[in-house]
C-alpha cells in the first residue's frame, strides 16, 4: 500500500488532525548498552512531546527502561531473577522520572508519574480510577509518564515491555492514535539486515501471516519485540486506533507520522474509534 491510501484512511478516522496521542518508547531507544541513559534522544523526545502538548494536543507517554537504567546504575546484566529485576525497577524507576522531570521542566511542561499493574487496567473500580486519574491529569495540562509497576509485578514483564499497556492505556482513554518508538522503524517481511528482506509500509489487518513475520527481543535489557507490538497494534485497531511503529532514533519522525507520511509501518484502524465518556 503507498501513502495515498494512508492518506485515505487517515481522513476516514480524523484527517490527521490527532488530538489525542500515545507514545510508547521502548528500553532500548532510551538507554545505551552499558544501561546508562540516552541523554541526547531523551531530550529530542522531549522536545517534540513538549511541542506537541503547546499545539494543544492530549499527550501520554508510556515508557520503558526502568530496569534497564536500575541494572546499568548497580552493574547488573542479564540478571531473570524476578526479584533482582523488581529491585532494579524500583531503583531505576527514581533515575529514569527524575531525568524526564528535568527535561520537561525545561520546556516548562508538567509531567506526572503513573505506575500501573495488569489487575489496574481490567474492568471494575482500580481501571475506572486509572481512566479517571489520566483524564485529570490531561485537563490540567499535564503529561502523564506511565510504566508498568514492576517492583510488584506478579508476573515477569506482563505488557511485553510496555507495548501491550501502551495499546491498553490507548483504548482506555479512546486515543486517537498510538505511536511506538522503536529500534528498528517498522515491521519486515524478515530480518531486516537480510538481504531481500523489505519493509511492510501499511498494515490494513493483522493476519496469522503477519503476526509470523513478529519475532522476539534480542535486547540485553529490552524485553518487547515485534511479537508485542502486533498485540498492541491488535489491541488498538480494534478499538479504532490508529497505530504506528517508528525508529526512536529520530523522535521528530513523529512530526511525518502526524503529517500523514509514513516513515515506518502505519497500521490502519478496523472501526471507527469509541469514543469513550469519561466524565
Amino acid at each position: 500500500m503507498d501513502e495515498e491510501h494512508i492518506k485515505q484512511a487517515g481522513t476516514f478516522y480524523g484527517n490527521f488532525e490527532y488530538e489525542s496521542i500515545v507514545f510508547k518508547v521502548g528500553t532500548t531507544t532510551l538507554v545505551h548498552d552499558n544501561g546508562k541513559l540516552n541523554v541526547s534522544r531523551m531530550e529530542k523526545l522531549v522536545r517534540v512531546l513538549s511541542d506537541l502538548k503547546n499545539q494543544g494536543k492530549d499527550i501520554i507517554l508510556v515508557t520503558s527502561g526502568a530496569i534497564g537504567v536500575g541494572a546499568g546504575r548497580l552493574g547488573v546484566k542479564n540478571k531473570k531473577d524476578i526479584k533482582i529485576k523488581q529491585a532494579l525497577a524500583a531503583v531505576g524507576q527514581g533515575i529514569l522520572m527524575q531525568f524526564y522531570e528535568k527535561l520537561f521542566s525545561e520546556y516548562n511542561t508538567t509531567v506526572a508519574q503513573i505506575l500501573l499493574t495488569k489487575e489496574d487496567v481490567e474492568k471494575g473500580l482500580r481501571r475506572q480510577n486509572a481512566i479517571n486519574t489520566i483524564r485529570a491529569l490531561l485537563d490540567f495540562d499535564i503529561i502523564p509518564i506511565i510504566n508498568e509497576n514492576d517492583t510488584v509485578a506478579v508476573d515477569e514483564i506482563v505488557f511485553g515491555d510496555n507495548d501491550t499497556l501502551s495499546a491498553v492505556v490507548a483504548k482506555l482513554i479512546g486515543a486517537d492514535l498510538l505511536i511506538l518508538l522503536s529500534d528498528i522503524d517498522g515491521l519486515y517481511t524478515g530480518i531486516p539486515s537480510e538481504e531481500g528482506t523489505s519493509k511492510i509500509p501499511v498494515i490494513e489487518h493483522i493476519t496469522p501471516e503477519i503476526e509470523a513475520l513478529a519475532g522476539g527481543s534480542q535486547t540485553q535489557f529490552g524485553t518487547g519485540g515485534m511479537k508485542s507490538k502486533i498485540m498492541a497494534a491488535k489491541i488498538a485497531t480494534q478499538a479504532g486506533i490508529a497505530m504506528a511503529i517508528i525508529n526512536g532514533e529520530n523522535p521528530e519522525l513523529i512530526y511525518d507520522v502526524l503529517a500523514g507520511k509514513n516513515p515506518g509501518t502505519f497500521f490502519v484502524p478496523q472501526c471507527k474509534r469509541n469514543v469513550i465518556n469519561l466524565s
